[in-house]
């Protein structure tokens, strides 16, 4: 998660005074757990202002991590999460913090049916995965452990066991080289084909096994032969772009004018719907074409000429899961909400599982 303080002559109008800055969740600041450092923290608080008396969403609580460090800063925070392992660590903040602290146990892009319109300050996302559900064998989501090819960050709905098992292999090759960037998602798919024939899916090591029967690991290789395929599943499994999507969306209508937008991702997939957005939002490609006639032009959010900040060379030599993190952001204007648009965004045709495990 990130704070960001802008000054004011950056975008040449007005802001409120005192914020803004903003964070998401996945690890964190001073009162969180030892175990679990922040993304970014360190380029976040050198552009923070004083957030104070300010209402902050973290949309993604994770660990707790952002939501610690802004209630130490004075903020009031609502904060989000699908995941049921984020309860423990959330009584234990409510118990801190009480009517300072708000937690809603549900998808980040449903965060406008628990918030009024304009009543935030800033809104932070710290999206994918957190460190602490890849470190747990038994959700799944590594291919460095051996536990139940699961992935499911709500802990309900179709696992990655049951795409795997079901899905045609046309599918799965789209999903692998579109969600992953595999190059050889067809070869992938069809050794998952000829597999799943003799036995389902049911572990990670199943799946690893899978891949690396094609795709062999060479000695200057990077990263695990089983990383983008992994990655495509489990964006799939969780319907992450379109959730961030929507996400983005519901943030729009609630933050005040002058209130800040900030988005750490940390990968492409991620990021594009980001710039997507927000070159959208901001009258770059215009806004929505449903907009009302002559708002066309009129920007719903200011762009900081700085455009996108990347991870500094030593967070990412510290936290090298780090090494891929980007945060982008814009400021609210006082124009309205524009209409939600998905061609914003020309999401490729693929069989999307939505939150309720509906293939759409």
């Amino acid at each position: 998660m990130l704070f960001v303080a802008i000054p004011r002559d950056t975008f040449g109008h007005e802001r409120l005074r005192g914020i803004k800055g903003i964070m998401t969740d996945e690890q964190n600041a001073a009162t969180t757990s030892p175990d679990h450092t922040p993304v970014m923290l360190a380029d976040v608080q050198n552009v923070l202002g004083d957030i104070s008396g300010c209402q902050v969403i973290d949309a993604t609580f994770g660990a707790g991590g952002y939501s610690g460090a802004f209630l130490d800063a004075g903020a009031r925070v609502i904060a989000f999460d699908r995941d049921p392992d984020a309860l423990p660590r959330m009584n234990e903040m409510k118990a801190r913090s009480g009517d300072q602290f708000e937690f809603h146990h549900a998808p980040f892009s449903q965060m406008a049916d628990f918030v009024p319109s304009q009543s935030i300050d800033a809104i932070v996302f710290d999206v994918g995965v957190s460190s602490m559900q890849f470190d747990q064998a038994e959700r799944g989501f590594s291919f460095r452990f051996d536990g139940p090819l699961d992935m499911r960050m709500a802990q309900a709905g179709p696992s990655a066991a049951d795409l795997i098992n079901t899905l045609p292999r046309a599918d799965l090759t789209r999903i692998i080289g579109i969600l992953g960037g595999e190059k050889q998602a067809s070869r992938i798919s069809a050794e998952i084909v000829e597999r799943r024939a003799k036995q389902p899916f049911a572990t990670t090591s199943q799946l690893v096994a899978a891949v690396e029967a094609v795709v062999k690991r060479r000695h200057d290789d990077k990263i695990h032969p089983a990383t983008k395929t992994f990655q495509a599943l489990r964006v799939l499994v969780n319907d992450e772009l379109r959730e961030l999507a929507r996400a983005l969306f519901a943030a729009e209508k609630l933050l005040k004018p002058g209130g800040i937008l900030a988005v750490v991702s940390f990968h492409s997939l991620e990021d594009k719907i980001v710039k997507q957005f927000l070159a959208a939002r901001s009258g770059g490609t215009g806004v929505s074409r449903y907009a009302p006639q002559g708002a066309a032009n009129a920007p719903i959010f200011n762009i900081p000429k700085f455009k996108v900040i990347a991870v500094s060379d030593e967070e990412a030599r510290e936290n090298p899961r780090a090494r891929s993190a980007k945060l982008r952001m814009g400021i609210r204007t006082s124009a309205e909400a524009g209409a939600v648009d998905f061609t914003i965004f020309k999401f490729a045709r693929l069989p999307w599982i939505d939150a309720s495990g509906v293939q759409s």
